[in-house]
């Protein structure tokens, strides 16, 4: 299956064709069909090519796929193809397995609504646009895959368009996005210019002999490069279109937080690695970048109301986590983040939208409550997740959140600061989680009447994958058991080969003792969030507040996102705004229309003078020749 695996990005193409073309004629049942069948072919054809590729020796791992000759022209030569090694087969399982589930979910969730066709025909193009991403053999590929996924992240946020909200939320994603992508193609160009190819293999080869480390260069393409990931990984300075992204529908969200389009800024910071080595001070950036973020969203986290809004916050928080890692050399720790995330997000959004639809769309957690008998289904899957994103031991996210904390501390691009902001926000992430799940769940009721004689357990067809993603989040983290915990950590050995000189093996020669004691400190941080979690929410639930009015100033800045939209909108947005309306009302009405029509009037005052010596009369014209003939001849004669 290893030089058949272009079938798999190819099939939820196919599925999203039939649909756009087909889908609105033949039904919901034809769609579905096709929507979900094609991207779980895609997830089957994913495991038989991770299989495969375990066969393989180590040092074997990859496979190239080579498609047919894209651009030929002088010394650009770039041809369509595809690879498989240990990190593309990892993100194909991720993205494929994760995106079949929420295509399954979908099928109950957006069952009533109008344009299901239309829905299914974007996840379908959407998960074909990840899948060449992450399988691409070279940075234009990849690059059509990274546009790809904007634009259908534009056309999925604003799914509902006739909403005015929904319509923006699309745009800003769209704008936003730009802003990094401009960035991340002057990298691709100084690439091409600096090493004449596009191609990985070429570039990463040659880089230690083309580039000196910490070079000028070097740092360039690589900044240049994670520009682009703040922007489709929503980091600072370009995070603020992922809260406003929650205007689509609730599986979209998943599919964005969880396996599409916010993960693709950390696969490429580590696929493209060999770079990055090459520039320390990029390397600090990418962590510091993440450190701050992680925790600057986790503190907004913390007061949101809207469950979806707060689960939004809570992705910008994980993706920083998984740039601290990157940014620290723990590059298989950051991709193993990404992958219990995928899980555990996926299974929170799915949670929040099986509430949502019995609540009619209800988000407002301060509208919820009491739900924990009503919906028991709902209730344990979210717990899940939620213990899960906290890091309680022996779920996922316990394995992955302590493997990027070990390294920030041991790595020598680390240090106590990178893990203690770390720490910090592990605490800040399981008070946030608790807290949704306490004001949702437990509690007294706050529903509406109305509310209340519609609450029902979601269909089978929307239980069933929070059930597979409530197993997955709670023992997908084994598959990186560390030493210290009499593991082998499977998952980062089999990425070994990808990551040669990253961080993590050298750190497996050391003495491994204060590690356990600084996942003793994860633990207790953990649990210090989850129980001041039920002390504000469940025992004291009028403590927060008491807090809130005592501490006003800080509680209307987390509630107000650190007014960082506000800032963009008066330095930023409105100056562009004003800028358009007078170029399009002054400048261009008196300007651009004036030289136009001063042209156009200057040529009719001309024709019309003209039009004087046209009189029709043979004697005038007589004349005319004669003086002209006078004219020529006294040039001659007096020159």
């Amino acid at each position: 299956m290893l030089y058949q695996a272009w079938i798999i990005p190819i099939l939820p193409l196919l599925g999203a064709a039939a649909n756009a073309f087909l889908g609105a004629r033949l039904g919901k049942r034809f769609v579905s069909l096709v929507a979900c069948g094609t991207v779980g072919l895609a997830s089957l054809g994913s495991a038989w090519v991770f299989a495969d590729l375990t066969r393989l020796p180590a040092g074997e791992r990859l496979v190239m796929l080579p498609m047919y000759q894209w651009i030929g022209t002088g010394d650009f030569q770039v041809n369509f193809a595809l690879q498989i090694d240990p990190l593309s087969a990892v993100m194909l399982l991720v993205v494929s397995g994760v995106s079949f589930l929420i295509h399954v979910y979908s099928t109950g969730y957006m069952a009533e609504d109008r344009g299901y066709a239309r829905y299914f025909t974007y996840l379908n193009l959407f998960v074909f646009s990840m899948l060449l991403l992450v399988t691409a053999n070279n940075f234009l590929v990849l690059y059509v895959g990274w546009e790809l996924v904007g634009l259908c992240s534009y056309l999925l946020i604003g799914f509902w368009y006739e909403r005015k909200a929904a319509a923006d939320a699309g745009k800003k994603a769209f704008i936003v996005n730009r802003v990094g992508d401009l960035g991340f193609a002057l990298g691709v160009m100084l690439i091409f210019v600096t090493f004449g190819s596009l191609d990985y293999q070429d570039v990463f080869a040659g880089a230690p002999q083309m580039l000196a480390v910490g070079s000028v260069t070097a740092t360039t393409i690589t900044l240049l490069l994670f520009v682009g990931a703040t922007g489709k990984s929503a980091q600072i300075p370009l995070y603020v279109w992922l809260p406003d992204a929650m205007e689509g529908p609730t599986p979209v969200s998943a599919l964005i937080h969880a396996a599409t389009m916010v993960t693709a800024g950390v696969y490429m910071v580590a696929r493209t690695h060999a770079l990055f080595e090459l520039a320390p001070f990029s390397l600090s950036v990418v962590a510091t970048i993440g450190a701050v973020t992680a925790f600057y969203a986790a503190t907004i986290a913390l007061v949101q109301t809207d469950i979806k809004r707060m689960l939004a916050y809570s992705t910008i928080s994980q993706l920083g986590y998984m740039f601290l890692a990157v940014g620290v050399g723990a590059y298989a720790a950051g991709i193993f983040h990404l992958t219990t995330h995928a899980f555990f997000k996926a299974l929170l959004f799915l949670g929040a939208g099986s509430v949502m639809h019995t609540l009619g769309g209800e988000t407002n957690m301060l509208k919820m409550g009491g739900l924990r008998l009503k919906l028991p289904v709902t209730y344990w899957t979210f717990v899940v997740g939620a213990l899960a994103i906290s890091g309680f031991p022996g779920l996922s996210c316990f394995f992955s959140k302590d493997a990027i904390l070990w390294q920030a501390f041991a790595s020598p691009r680390g240090g106590m600061v990178l893990w203690a902001i770390g720490l910090a926000t592990a605490a800040l992430t399981a008070f946030y989680a608790l807290r949704a799940v306490f004001l949702t769940f437990h509690g007294e009721s706050r529903l509406t009447v109305e509310a209340e004689g519609h609450i029902h357990e979601p269909p089978s067809n929307m239980a069933l994958p929070l059930a597979l993603l409530a197993a997955l989040a709670a023992l997908g983290g084994y598959l990186g058991v560390p030493g210290i915990l009499g593991g082998s950590d499977a998952f980062g050995s089999f990425l070994a080969p990808v990551f040669r000189g990253e961080a993590w093996m050298a750190l497996e020669t050391q003495a491994p003792a204060n590690e356990l004691g600084l996942m003793g400190l994860s633990v207790l941080a953990a649990f210090l969030g989850m129980g001041l979690a039920w002390y504000f929410y469940l025992a004291r639930p009028e403590a927060p507040g008491v807090l809130a009015r005592r501490f006003g100033g800080l509680y209307a800045l987390l509630v107000n996102k650190y007014y960082v939209d506000e800032i963009y909108g008066g330095l930023v947005v409105q100056p562009l705004v004003a800028l358009a309306h007078f170029l399009g009302e002054r400048f261009e009405v008196t300007v651009i229309d004036g030289v136009v029509n001063g042209v156009g009037r200057t040529v009719a005052a001309s024709g019309a003078w003209l039009r004087r010596l046209q009189t029709g009369f043979v004697r005038n014209y007589a004349l005319s020749i004669f003086l002209g003939a006078v004219i020529v001849l006294g040039y001659f004669l007096f020159r």
